[in-house]
């Protein structure tokens, strides 16, 4: 029995239906709101994160969630551990009363996690399709 292997093109509009959602949540977590009249951008991950002891914990739950869809999709290792440097940076110092919270207001993890996902999974597809055209 032969396994049939999907189409690219098939693949490709899973993965960049995936990527289109993480980056949804990763917009959500870092940079959803704007402070009027400035720049600053800022999600849900910095104000969670203002609750003491608990928030920070709350928001590393979805950040997590995408490292493991990374994982899912075929993402290398190191890859994977950028990402959960990133992470593991941002709840360690965001658990810091005050000094977290504005480092919250500049680091935006997710968005960071979203760079190495998309970078990762687009030159792959794009490689795999320059394969099968060959």
């Amino acid at each position: 029995m032969s396994e049939t292997l999907p189409r690219q093109d098939v693949v490709d509009r899973d993965i960049e239906r995936e990527l289109v959602r993480l980056d949804r949540l990763a917009d959500t977590l870092d940079s959803r709101f704007r402070i009027p009249g400035t720049p600053i951008r800022f999600g849900l991950d910095t104000l969670v994160g203002l609750v003491p002891g608990i928030g920070d914990t709350l928001v590393a739950a979805p950040s997590a969630w995408m490292i493991w869809r990374g994982h899912k999709m075929g993402v290398r290792r190191h890859r994977l551990a950028q990402m959960a440097a990133n992470t593991g940076i941002d709840y360690v110092i965001g658990s810091i009363p005050l000094v977290g919270d504005i480092f919250d207001l500049g680091f935006k993890a997710n968005l960071r996690n979203m760079a190495i996902l998309r970078k990762e999974l687009t030159g792959r597809t794009a490689a795999a399709r320059a394969r099968e055209a060959a």
